[in-house]
């Protein structure tokens, strides 16, 4: 199954809220992942530009996608990213892909 980076930057409301009621919200977001068909690997909190973090093992993009829509539209997040991950070997396959197939794709003005 693919493997999606999550990452999220809380709006001042919610940040204030668990800083008010300290919980670990991992048990909520594994929730939230399982109910997609999802496996949460790892969720972490980060200081700086976001505020966590989560790699998932999900069974497909649209799966993914709909998890991030059904997190976002909670109205708590400022941000709410999903990244595809690539295997080492999945990018070496598309690095392969890319250099075999054909095209004469030219960016715009050019």
């Amino acid at each position: 199954m693919p493997h999606y980076m999550y990452r999220w930057q809380l709006k001042s409301d919610a940040v204030k809220g668990l800083v008010n009621a300290p919980v670990d919200r991992e048990g909520p977001a594994r929730t939230l992942v399982q109910a997609f068909g999802g496996k949460l690997l790892s969720y972490y909190y980060t200081a700086g530009e976001y505020d966590g973090l989560a790699i998932v093992e999900m069974p497909d993009h649209v799966a993914a996608a709909a998890l991030s829509l059904r997190a976002a539209s909670t109205g708590g997040f400022a941000r709410f990213e999903t990244s595809l991950l690539l295997t080492t070997q999945e990018a070496k396959t598309a690095l392969e892909r890319a250099k075999a197939t054909a095209g004469d794709y030219r960016p715009p003005g050019h």
